[in-house]
């Protein structure tokens, strides 16, 4: 849910300019970020009063693999000739109709707000990516997923990419109701929302403390919490506390008040 807007400068990949922020290396920064590739708003839509939907399309993205869970950086054209970087996780992407789902949780006056409340079909923009580290453990006898309304898209792509005879846990937080979403999943999903009720979106025990709550099965499982840092962070050193194994859980935080651009990594150095 943070932004970081850079200047174009420098560095050349995928045979197109590729804008550098300054100061970083920009052989560095190509190998980090990936592929540069174009597409064009196909059409945009709202999904619930606070998450609207943008669908891509481009004839480059009939080279596109990525792994469920993972983000593209999207490089949002401003009015005054600069670029917005903003991190999205991939909600779908449809392979036969060459088309990739983007959801965007409006909030506030945001570049990131105003450009999708005005995509129209056919604006272009560029993206990198993917890249992200959280995907799913197909070894995992269960899987556990915690997040708020900027994590749907990660939990719900890695939930429904489950096969038939995997089993998955999740509590999502929202504003209320009205923010929920369908999901279409083939394995056997126990889906909890928790609602905020007026509650700002941000550090809070909403989440820590369903978790706290949740009885683990037994067999080996994995844990996916992200969404706000400090929640993220709070969930995952209370599942070290009750012995679950640090290895098996995949941390992030999505987004922190005062934090411009990125995710923060979660882990045993934070």
């Amino acid at each position: 849910m943070n932004e970081a807007v850079i200047k174009p400068t420098g560095a050349v990949l995928g045979g197109r300019p590729l804008p550098v922020p300054d100061g970083v290396d920009p052989a560095m920064f190509a190998r980090r970020m990936g592929r540069l590739w174009t597409v064009q708003v196909e059409s945009a839509f709202a999904i619930t009063p606070r998450v609207r939907r943008v669908r891509l399309t481009g004839a480059e993205l009939a080279g596109w693999s990525h792994k469920p869970g993972q983000e593209i950086i999207l490089r949002l054209p401003q009015d005054n000739g600069e670029v917005a970087r903003r991190h999205y996780t991939i909600r779908r992407f449809d392979r036969a109709g060459n088309t990739m789902d983007v959801d965007f949780v409006l909030h506030g006056d945001s570049v990131a707000t105003r450009w999708a409340q005005n995509a129209k079909p056919g604006d272009s923009l560029d993206l990198t990516g993917p890249r992200g580290r959280i995907v799913v453990n197909p070894q995992a006898e269960w899987q556990l997923f915690s997040g708020d309304e900027t994590c749907i898209p990660a939990i719900y792509a890695m939930i429904e990419s489950l096969p038939k005879t995997a089993r998955a846990f999740a509590f999502i937080e929202v504003a209320g109701p009205d923010e929920t979403q369908s999901l279409e999943a083939d394995a056997t999903v126990a889906l909890e929302w928790l609602f905020r009720n007026g509650a700002p979106a941000g550090p809070s025990r909403l989440l820590p403390n369903r978790l706290d709550a949740f009885a683990l099965p037994p067999g080996r499982g994995h844990a996916y919490v992200i969404g706000e840092t400090s929640n993220a962070r709070a969930q995952r050193q209370a599942l070290i506390a009750r012995g679950f194994p640090r290895e098996q859980i995949s941390a992030e935080g999505y987004w922190r008040p005062g934090r411009v651009g990125g995710h923060d990594h979660v882990d045993d150095s934070h």
